[in-house]
């Protein structure tokens, strides 16, 4: 048995092999004219996702690169969501601390830039689900309020998320789940008509938005507020006190590692979280008349119940943005922009976005994208800051980062200036959760859990009752 890691503190080899930025020799270069023009199916998952394509607003000259040495009261590490967050919440609470954000890449390279643009209230592990509930929901209304208040237009809409039952061993789960919430066919139509549904259920606490400009955006409001954000500058260790860059380093008495996916890529971390890829497609605007046909006309999220999760959104725009699970994990936890493209994945969303709305079934798919998402072991995840070491470190979303970023950005501007609230004594803030097993345990057992999500959705499709292999599946992913 054998791990990648090797002895901690030391990169291995082909820990960032391939890293994401760079295009591997042979990979292809890929095609297209942009958001309303031709396919998109290209390496760069940032350059030609449709949120990159629809950014908008006046272009700003590249940010500088981090050379020589700097000095900060807290350095972060990772330019997304949670490190922009973190940032912005620090200077809005403290504006005499020196605050610098450090990115290997661009603002929002990675999932903060290329998620489906659910902003809810959901949490991975039913455990803690409830008791994170509140927080989140909060949240949701918080980051609108911040929209509003540094004029990020980023087409937020609170509209809700409706959950969709699609076959009878959907509709069995999901009605003993909703109880009196639950709606049947026909007011599930009223809201919109996806194609076989049973059944639904409606969570209130949803919005949708563009998630690139929402990063985009806040990179610029913390800006404004004094934070330094450099791009292109990689970490290469992390260490109490101090971040060794590249091309120079930062000492800081706090530092937040904010790197989600991209930790597996930090040394000694490759454990600490598995990067599992998600799939991205969208239409082009569709007319009047399909949208007519599917009445969709709320921008009200949509996933059905299946074990392999899908998700979809309406954009402001007349789009379709569906989304799901199904690409391989890679052994060793490698990551790789060649993953961000896998076309047996993108085939099977757009049979997906044909079967939930056939009046989208012959739409042209304008934009396919992917990237990593960080799990942890237990699914849970967390919030952390060693006060002994000045080291901070909070995410393991799940793919349901884009509110509980916000939420553990807060928290982590508070517990560092040592601000006590609701939020710092949140179930997740010091949870304790162990790494992942070594390789080849580690392949086996996230390859053999998406096995399992598969064997799941063909049994109940097959025999139109819940599959025992579910429960399987939900004991090893915290019960969600």
């Amino acid at each position: 048995m054998s791990d990648s890691d090797s002895r901690p503190g030391e990169t291995p080899d082909n820990a960032l092999e391939g890293t994401p930025g760079e295009t591997p020799a042979g990979a292809r270069a890929g095609h297209g004219t942009g958001a309303g023009g031709q396919e998109r199916v290209l390496l760069s998952p940032t350059g030609w996702s449709l949120w990159a394509d629809t950014a908008d607003g006046p272009a700003r000259p590249p940010r500088p690169k981090a050379q020589g040495a700097l000095t900060a009261d807290v350095c972060v590490v990772g330019a997304g969501y949670t490190g922009l967050w973190t940032a912005y919440h620090l200077a809005r609470a403290q504006p005499s601390l020196r605050v610098i954000v450090v990115e290997k890449e661009t603002v929002g390279f990675g999932a903060s830039g290329r998620n489906g643009g659910w902003c809810s209230a959901l949490f991975p592990t039913a455990a803690l689900a409830g008791q994170m509930r509140p927080a989140l929901a909060a949240t949701i209304d918080e980051i609108g309020a911040v929209t509003r208040e540094e004029g990020i237009d980023c087409d937020f809409v609170k509209a809700g998320s409706l959950r969709v039952a699609t076959t009878a061993a959907q509709a069995t789960r999901l009605r003993r789940e909703a109880g009196d919430e639950w709606l049947d066919a026909r007011e599930v139509a009223g809201i919109v008509r996806v194609a076989g549904a049973e059944g639904g259920v409606l969570d209130p606490d949803c919005a949708a938005l563009h998630p690139g400009r929402l990063v985009r955006g806040l990179a610029l409001a913390a800006e404004r507020r004094g934070v330094s954000v450099f791009e292109r500058s990689r970490a290469r260790r992390v260490v109490p006190g101090r971040v060794v860059l590249d091309g120079g380093v930062v000492r800081a008495d706090v530092i937040v590692r904010a790197t989600e996916a991209y930790t597996a890529a930090l040394p000694g971390l490759r454990r600490e979280l598995a990067p599992l890829y998600s799939m991205v497609i969208a239409t082009e605007p569709l007319g009047p008349a399909r949208w007519d046909e599917i009445g969709w006309e709320r921008r009200v999220t949509v996933s059905d119940d299946r074990h392999m999760i899908i998700y979809a959104q309406r954009t402001s725009d007349g789009r379709i943005v569906l989304g799901g699970n199904g690409a391989p994990y890679h052994f060793g936890s490698r990551l790789s922009p060649s993953y961000d493209v896998e076309p047996a994945v993108f085939d099977q969303l757009r049979q997906t976005l044909a079967t939930l709305f056939p009046a989208a079934a012959t739409a042209r798919i304008t934009h396919r994208w992917g990237g990593p998402l960080g799990v942890p072991r237990d699914w849970t995840p967390t919030v952390h800051l060693d006060r002994a070491t000045g080291l901070a470190h909070a995410g393991g979303y799940v793919g349901d980062g884009v509110t509980a970023s916000a939420l553990a950005g807060r928290t982590l501007a508070e517990l560092i200036t040592g601000r006590s609230s609701e939020r710092t004594g949140l179930p997740w803030v010091g949870h304790d959760r162990r790494r992942w097993e070594p390789e080849p345990l580690r392949w086996l057992g996230v390859r053999g859990g998406a096995a399992l999500a598969t064997a799941a959705d063909a049994r109940e499709n097959r025999t139109g009752r819940p599959s025992r292999v579910g429960g399987v599946l939900a004991a090893f992913t915290g019960g969600r």
